[in-house]
């Protein structure tokens, strides 16, 4: 069953492309989406070097009918949006495919990593062609075991797989947070809040997997 990643230009009018494309730097982690009926409610983990900026941003756009913040700090926050804008959705209820979350949104792009047969990818290709969805397949390959695969988002395998070549994580370390931060072209802040996301990820499935739970 072939495994694909795909970056996904979100059509200009919905809000994710709105205020990400405004708010560049901003990670929009898309934990839950659920888009029946005539709206779409979905669970965002942001990570902004402005957080109040973004969310007064998501606050005034007009396809936004509902923006509850969950909890909310300097670095990031966990919203509950609900939009009737469901452009990116539709396309994936036509083709029947199911998308995985998390997925990540930034500055305009959604990756999604989608996991079904050849015949439906080929459908949802079709679907966003039709829809004037552009797309570009960065990956296609079977299903991909290991930890990285099941428990990280793709810009946390990337954020994480540059600190590691970069020898971030090597005692002594030859990279700092900065350098890892220049060499992606983002913040220190949100290197910092991107990796240390990965590293809980990979830490609790370890502890699952090997210590029973972690305790």
């Amino acid at each position: 069953m072939p495994r694909a990643t795909l970056s996904v230009t979100v059509p200009p009018a919905a809000w994710m492309a709105t205020v990400s494309t405004a708010h560049p730097d901003a990670i929009f982690e898309v934990t839950t989406v659920v888009g029946g009926g005539s709206a779409a409610v979905a669970l965002v983990d942001l990570a902004a070097e402005r957080v109040v900026s973004v969310v007064a941003a998501l606050e005034r756009e007009d396809a936004v009918t509902d923006l509850d913040i969950l909890w909310t700090d300097e670095a990031g926050a966990l919203l509950q949006v609900e939009s009737t804008d469901r452009s990116l959705l539709r396309p994936v209820s036509r083709a029947g495919v199911p998308l995985s979350t998390p997925f990540t949104v930034r500055d305009g792009t959604a990756t999604w990593v989608v996991q079904t047969t050849s015949a439906r990818l080929s459908a949802l290709g079709d679907a966003l062609d039709e829809a004037g969805v552009s797309y570009a397949v960065e990956y296609v390959g079977g299903v991909v075991d290991g930890v990285a695969a099941e428990v990280l988002t793709a810009r946390q395998r990337e954020v994480l797989t540059v600190a590691i070549e970069m020898g971030y994580y090597e005692t002594p370390r030859r990279a700092t947070l900065t350098e890892v931060a220049d060499a992606l072209s983002v913040s220190k802040a949100t290197a910092s809040d991107v990796l240390h996301r990965a590293e809980g990820h990979v830490v609790h499935r370890f502890a699952d997997e090997h210590l029973g739970g972690g305790g």
